[in-house]
């Protein structure tokens, strides 16, 4: 059985990993004010950001219509795919996997899909798809792999270096952390992902700390296979990279360029990473 793998763009995936394993994107939307672009094809990272430093009213994103859903899925069963795996943003916080779901009900008489929820963002949800994508090559079935996505899903984890938590609180997807953060500003948060939702995991009082802290969550669950690393325009990048290889070598971190869908809430700066934890811990 042949099996596609889908995601959107809220994955942040290389370009060269979604060619090398021929996985689906389907785009989110972002509006500067009356201005539309479609994340990946009118804007690249750069331009987001160099967009962002522009603007006073912060970008407001969209989810894909269960149309282009649809459209990616009759890509896939015309190229041969006998079924699609689609793994899509934590569904907590964004309405994209509703629309991955209709749309794969809407072409249900024609090829089957299983749309899984990643409960991630950015990479911890695009490596997800990556591994899909490697087990898809190896021939696996559709049932397979989904349900090996949706165990990666409980195993995943992901953190968050910001700048600041103001566009997160902007934006309302700070949820719970905002009782916490909401008069400590001044302090460089460390945000998590639990249960698919943004959550405060720590504070600390400047930005060295912070990506130390980073590091420390790493070294506190090595040995590591694969860490993914995003960031946005982060000017500390090469600095935070030499740290990360005390704990795994350059050669195993997929990095990759936080863009606009999950960018728009995390702010310019924020440094993000992500692995999993082994079968055994995560009980």
């Amino acid at each position: 059985m042949s099996v596609a793998i889908v995601t959107d763009s809220g994955s942040d995936l290389p370009a060269e990993l979604i060619r090398e394993l021929g996985i689906l994107v389907v785009p989110l939307t972002i509006r500067f004010g009356d201005e539309e672009f479609v994340d990946g094809v009118d804007l690249t990272p750069s331009q987001f950001w160099a967009r962002c430093a522009k603007s006073e009213r912060l970008p407001e994103t969209a989810a894909p219509s269960p149309g282009a859903f649809r459209a990616a899925f009759e890509r896939a069963g015309a190229a041969g795919a006998d079924g699609a795996v689609c793994i899509n943003l934590s569904g907590a916080l964004s309405a994209t996997i509703e629309a991955a779901r209709a749309g794969a009900a809407a072409v249900a008489s024609d090829i089957d899909v299983r749309v899984v929820d990643s409960r991630s963002i950015t990479l911890g949800e695009g490596l997800m798809a990556v591994a899909a994508a490697r087990l898809a090559k190896l021939g696996k079935g559709l049932d397979d792999i989904a349900g090996e996505v949706s165990d990666l899903a409980g195993r995943t984890r992901f953190f968050g270096a910001m700048s600041t938590l103001e566009n997160l609180r902007r934006g309302g997807r700070i949820g719970a952390a905002a009782a916490t953060f909401g008069s400590l500003l001044s302090f460089k948060p460390v945000i998590t992902i639990v249960n698919g939702a943004v959550e405060a995991d720590s504070r600390q009082r400047t930005r060295a700390r912070s990506l130390r802290y980073l590091v420390d969550k790493l070294k506190a669950h090595a040995p590591l296979d694969q860490v993914g690393i995003v960031h946005g325009d982060a000017v500390d990048l090469a600095e935070f990279l030499a740290m990360v290889a005390e704990v795994i070598p350059r050669e195993a971190v997929v990095l990759g360029d936080l863009g606009p869908v999950v960018g728009t809430h995390a702010g310019p700066g924020a440094i993000g990473v992500t692995f999993r934890l082994p079968r055994e811990a995560s009980t």
